[in-house]
């Protein structure tokens, strides 16, 4: 997952609260770090959205593949 996918998986799943979400939330997997923080440290961003969605209970079903781009038709 790039970061760019990140941020759209947020918005799409979390609206606008997903800022503050990113922003706010510590999670102690991270060593009490946010998300944003987390990410700035260089941990993968599928991880932090895992973690993410974990901590919301975002269903199973909405957790992978989101925030992808339908491909191009050619």
């Amino acid at each position: 997952m790039r970061r760019s996918e990140f941020d759209r998986a947020v918005r799409d799943e979390f609206g606008a609260q997903g800022s503050a979400l990113v922003a706010d939330l510590v999670h102690s997997k991270f060593g009490d770090r946010t998300a944003a923080q987390a990410l700035d440290a260089g941990i993968p961003a599928r991880e932090v959205w895992l973690a993410l969605c974990d901590e919301a209970d975002v269903p199973l079903e909405r957790r992978h593949g989101v925030g992808r781009l339908e491909p191009r038709r050619r």
